[in-house]
């Protein structure tokens, strides 16, 4: 690795002992000694690995494209490896694999546990699980800004709008989406206080949302949010993690910019309060607006709450919704609505094309201004295929450790789309603390596959099969 990516490392691993030493103090201040040690052991390896990396000796060259991607795929490796320590050397009797599997969760923001009552585990871990998540968003948009160079001028302008990748700037550049990101993450903290939760779930909760995260600090969502009107601020702060983290920024403090760099957030609107108007016209929710708002919002933000009282035969447009995913630069999963609508607007032109032979249907993006390039649906219909593709593979993976097809087929898509909404799939009952760890190092692979994008991996193999 060159000098820079082993300071984006150096800097993770930095974060996670400066939390860890957090954790300590907490532990001391409320006398919980339960999980004491094991962040001492994470605060003294943390800080080892960091110091190494930054002393380290490398030339500060321009890295290529592959070297960017083994840089990407081994931070969501390695790093939960450490994250892993508060685990395993708790008391808790946590094996390995198991300590591994909670920490990949949380950092890849899925929110799978194997923690089938949080009661039972004490508050610093509890923190620490919501910390791995949070710790797992922002190095999400580090990623995107270091793997700018592999998505499409559309993707690119949504982004460069805002930031600049010249590449004597990029460490300036984190630096400010680490500074939005913590601000957004207090600014949710703070809302939660005045809806009167209180400060630990506040807290845990703040740094699930701004992740997208699915952890919580308690077993049942439905006791906490118990009004509309909580129901209603929460909907609308799960939204954070579904627009660019920029349009919260300049909606919080009220920053000047020109309307069109915003044009994609806006279609995002759109998108948001159509899905409400249809779920309120053409499905009963209890008669009940804040748990339709609620639902919707915590699918397209692939956050994953839920509650028990959704209808059956609608699971399917949540499995949709969450598919969709939100923002390009946002910490959410799933396809990306830029890329759907991209492909949608692509396929009604050409069938338009057959039918109407002589007219010209251009494939304009109204929400960046700009045309969609047949070689950037190409790439489209590819990240849709190998979605496809990975969906089936890893449900028949999942079948060989005893799942069942139905099982696999839930599991698979919340595994690779990094969200947990089990409830909503009749899953609340699993758990994952029981499957095979064979069934556990299938899902881990591809919660991260998930996470860095399929057509990151495609490009990554591609170096190892095609020696051109």
């Amino acid at each position: 690795m060159n000098k820079l990516s082993l300071i984006y490392l150096g800097s993770f691993f930095l974060i996670t002992s400066l939390i860890s030493f957090l954790n300590i103090l907490y532990c001391y201040y409320f006398k919980i000694y339960f999980s004491l040690d094991a962040f001492v052991y994470l605060l003294l390896i943390s800080l080892t690995i960091s110091f190494i990396l930054f002393v380290q000796e490398k030339k500060n060259t321009k890295p290529n494209i592959f070297e960017k991607i083994l840089f990407v795929i081994s931070g969501y490796l390695f790093i939960p490896l450490i994250f892993s320590v508060p685990y395993y050397f708790g008391n808790y009797n946590i094996s390995f694999i198991d300590s591994y599997f909670e920490s990949v969760s949380g950092f890849t923001s899925t929110g799978f546990t194997i923690f089938d009552n949080i009661k039972h585990i004490d508050e610093s871990l509890i923190i620490w699980r919501s910390s791995t998540q949070w710790i797992g968003g922002i190095y999400f948009l580090f990623s995107i800004i270091v793997l700018i160079d592999i998505f499409d001028n559309n993707l690119k302008k949504s982004l460069t709008n805002f930031l600049s990748f010249n590449s004597k700037e990029l460490i300036k550049q984190s630096i400010k989406v680490l500074i939005l990101y913590s601000g957004i993450t207090l600014f949710i903290f703070f809302i939660l206080k005045l809806i009167n939760l209180r400060t630990f779930d506040s807290l845990n909760l703040a740094l699930t949302i701004i992740s997208s995260g699915g952890f919580l600090p308690f077993n049942n969502i439905d006791a906490v949010l118990n009004s509309d009107f909580k129901r209603l601020i929460f909907s609308m702060l799960m939204l954070l993690s579904f627009f660019s983290i920029f349009l919260t920024y300049n909606i919080i403090f009220f920053k000047k910019k020109e309307p069109r760099v915003f044009l994609e957030d806006l279609n995002l609107l759109f998108y948001f309060i159509g899905l409400v108007f249809i779920f309120l016209i053409f499905f009963r929710f209890d008669n009940n607006f804040s748990f339709i708002l609620f639902s919707i919002a915590s699918s397209i933000s692939n956050i994953g709450f839920s509650f028990n009282n959704i209808p059956s035969n609608i699971y399917f447009i949540f499995f949709i919704l969450t598919i969709v995913g939100g923002s390009f630069f946002s910490t959410s999963s799933g396809l990306r609505f830029i890329k759907v609508f991209s492909l949608l607007k692509f396929s009604v032109n050409e069938l338009l094309s057959h039918s109407k032979p002589n007219h010209i249907f251009k494939n304009k993006l109204p929400f960046i201004n700009s045309f969609v390039l047949r070689t950037d649906i190409e790439k489209y219909f590819l990240s849709i295929l190998i979605f496809i593709l990975s969906l089936f593979f890893i449900s028949f993976l999942l079948t060989l450790g005893g799942f069942s097809f139905d099982e696999s087929f839930k599991i698979g898509i919340l595994s690779i789309m990094n969200t947990v909404n089990s409830s909503m799939y009749n899953l609340d009952e699993f758990n994952f603390a029981f499957i095979t760890n064979y069934s556990k190092i299938v899902l881990i692979i591809f919660m991260i596959i998930g996470r860095v994008e399929f057509i990151t991996i495609l490009i990554f193999l591609k170096k190892f099969l095609l020696k051109n």
